[in-house]
């Protein structure tokens, strides 16, 4: 897909919209397009940018300026980071479904 909604990013994050457009102007790493009524239209790379935020925010406890100081100073560590993470979670969930078949 080439676009999503605010709607459908604030579904995909389980926030409001109004935290998805705060976060929008705390980090300017996010970008939306507009389309011609104005809505804002995110892309997979804006998708992915929300994922490292609401990590470091949300799963990390940071503040909104450290994420921020974070993402700007050394962002290829945080997304080799949050990889790491997330593919050690996913292997918990399938190690976890084993054991319950077992």
């Amino acid at each position: 897909r080439l676009y999503y909604t605010i709607g459908e990013v604030a579904e995909m994050f389980d926030v409001n919209t109004s935290l998805i457009r705060y976060w929008e102007k705390q980090f300017d790493i996010i970008n939306p397009e507009r389309n011609k009524k104005g809505n804002r239209l995110f892309t997979p790379e804006d998708i992915d940018n929300f994922r490292l935020i609401y990590h470091l925010v949300r799963e990390k406890g940071l503040t909104l300026a450290g994420a921020n100081k974070k993402l700007k100073e050394n962002r290829e560590d945080t997304i080799n980071n949050y990889e790491v993470v997330k593919r050690l979670k996913e292997m918990r969930e399938t190690l976890l479904e084993i054991k319950d078949n077992l």
